[in-house]
């Protein structure tokens, strides 16, 4: 296929998040449409070995914990036209009872996932085109809570709340969020035995755990469609009907 025809052909996307998981399958997928990719994480080391994975693919390390880090990051950058931030910080108070939170461990477990995303939003605004878009990651705990996990929720929710009114303050650029059911990453390919995941799923319309790929196909689908603004994109294999 001629590289003209590639619907993201001649578009820079930066993924926040994309050394590994979803992140960097979004990165994958925006490249295999004619994108040029530049992924950031936490971990150099990850980052110079995604890149390396993904031919022609700049990658910089950032903490989106620092702001002065994310502002020297979207220096580097420069101009480009779609932002997906898929950033997630797994330690800290993310699961337990709410009589047992640690406020300390909570707040830092809103680094990145909340005031991240924000740190990478102000700094990234600031050279995205016009008819860009920003895509911000919740989960499916967002829309049906379980027990012991809040705080887990409450994140979820604020970075849905966040997206919509971006999408109306960021105008013309369009901001959306994708949420995602289980999704057979690293992390959860390391964490949750085969059995667990089974179980996890069973009831759902869909009753699999999802590959990275569907789930990056979301963030790749509100790139190109440019009239799509201030919506939650659920990828969950029907968690949200049942």
């Amino acid at each position: 296929m001629a590289q003209s025809n590639l619907p993201l052909a001649g578009k820079r996307v930066v993924v926040i998040g994309g050394a590994s998981g979803i992140g960097f399958a979004v990165a994958e997928l925006a490249q295999a449409q004619g994108a040029s990719v530049v992924i950031g994480s936490s971990n150099p080391a990850r980052v110079s070995a995604a890149a390396a994975r993904l031919k022609d693919a700049a990658g910089h390390a950032v903490d989106v914990r620092d702001e002065a880090a994310v502002a020297a990051f979207f220096e580097i950058v420069g101009a480009y036209d779609h932002l997906a931030v898929t950033a997630g910080d797994w330690g800290g108070f993310m699961f337990g009872a709410t009589r047992d939170i640690d406020i300390a461990q909570a707040q830092a477990a809103l680094g990145v996932r909340f005031w991240g995303v924000i740190a990478a939003v102000k700094y990234g605004c600031r050279t995205i085109a016009r008819d860009g878009s920003i895509t911000l990651t919740s989960g499916v705990l967002a829309q049906r809570p379980m027990k012991g996990a809040p705080l887990t929720t409450a994140i979820g929710g604020a970075v849905e709340r966040l997206a919509i009114g971006l999408a109306m303050d960021l105008a013309p650029v369009r901001v959306n969020a994708v949420c995602p059911g289980l999704v057979l990453t690293e992390h959860v390919e390391s964490h949750y035995p085969e059995a667990a995941r089974t179980a996890m799923v069973a009831t759902l319309p869909v009753p699999r755990v999802a590959t990275p790929v569907e789930a990056a196909s979301a963030y790749v689908y509100l790139m190109q469609n440019g009239y799509t603004t201030g919506q939650i994109l659920p990828v969950d294999g029907g968690r949200m009907i049942t």
